[in-house]
């Protein structure tokens, strides 16, 4: 696609996410965007983001002010990290057997390693992982035992995200942070907010890309507007079983966008009370990808907890 023809596309999806935008419904006790809450890593993040108690989905179930206090596998740590392949979390249910649709507002953070005051994902869980990092954001994918993250093993699941129906995010109070970007300088030991990401779990796969709060097309490459297209469409990757490793890729075309016979043209995904969509348009291709390197998961995943100890109740 030619650079002409990218630029086109950008503003395409930055449209439609616009309009997506202006189609949501704010709780008028809670009508602050998530995307809209910014707080610094540590010393400005509040106890809770979202603690009002008269929104109609009701205060998030978990807090935001995590360390080693709350570090176990009951915590209630609702703020997340993508930082290494060795470093990262996903959104997943605090209760076991659950699903995303059932649970979508209530997902804690799931980090591969402690140091983040979260819940740990178990030894064995995690099945291949791919890290590709582009000029403007990080995406990972990879395949799981998401019973072992308490989701229920035949849940196909669905997407987590920082906008949803009410714009109040999903979870609810759901923080984001990285230290891996470019314009942080290769500071390891500052975390900038990340205000646009995804995170698609189930099917015993997950995908999750965010993209860098400095960086350009930022709503059109991690805009959450396809829900029911997976990580296929929203994060297309060649993750494999049994392998792990980190390579350097080109932006991805925006989600829902394509060429047919030289000119672009966008998709637009149907209301969902239209029925299961059968056909999509186009074949959604993983970006090229180069400078990959391949790791050992045991050389990764060192400070994981048995699996027995992952399904477990909160507290």
């Amino acid at each position: 696609m030619s650079p002409s023809t990218l630029s086109s596309a950008f503003l395409a999806v930055a449209a439609i996410s616009r309009i997506a935008l202006v189609n949501a419904q704010p709780d008028p006790a809670d009508p602050t965007p998530l995307v809209d809450k910014h707080y610094a890593y540590p010393s400005g993040i509040p106890y809770q983001v979202d603690y009002n108690t008269a929104a109609l989905r009701g205060p998030q179930v978990g807090y935001n002010i995590c360390n080693s206090t709350t570090e176990n596998q009951n915590s209630m740590c609702q703020t997340s990290f993508v930082n290494h392949i060795d470093d990262f979390c996903l959104w997943a249910p605090p209760q076991p057997n659950s699903t995303i649709g059932d649970t979508e507002g209530q997902e804690v953070a799931w980090c591969t390693k402690p140091g983040h005051g979260t819940r740990i994902i178990p030894s064995e869980a995690l099945q291949g992982v791919q890290l590709i990092k582009t000029p403007n954001y990080i995406q990972i994918a990879g395949f799981i035992d998401q019973t072992l993250v308490n989701l229920n093993a035949d849940d196909y699941g669905g997407e987590l995200d920082p906008h949803g129906a009410d714009l109040r995010g999903n979870p609810l109070g759901g923080l984001m942070y990285s230290n891996a970007f470019p314009s942080n300088g290769g500071n390891n030991d500052t975390y900038q907010q990340v205000i646009d990401w995804t995170n698609f779990m189930g099917g015993s796969a997950f995908c999750l890309k965010i993209c860098d709060p400095a960086g350009q097309n930022q709503q059109a490459l991690c805009q959450n507007i396809y829900d029911r297209l997976g990580c296929a469409y929203n994060a297309p990757n060649n993750a494999q079983k049994g392998v792990f490793e980190v390579c350097d890729g080109d932006d991805m075309t925006p989600p829902g966008v394509y060429t047919s016979n030289g000119a672009t043209m966008t998709y637009f995904q149907p209301p969902e009370s239209l029925g299961p969509i059968t056909t999509v348009p186009y074949t959604a291709t993983p970006a090229p990808s180069s400078n990959c390197v391949t790791y050992a998961s045991s050389a990764l995943y060192t400070g994981q907890p048995a699996p027995s100890g992952a399904a477990t109740t909160s507290a």
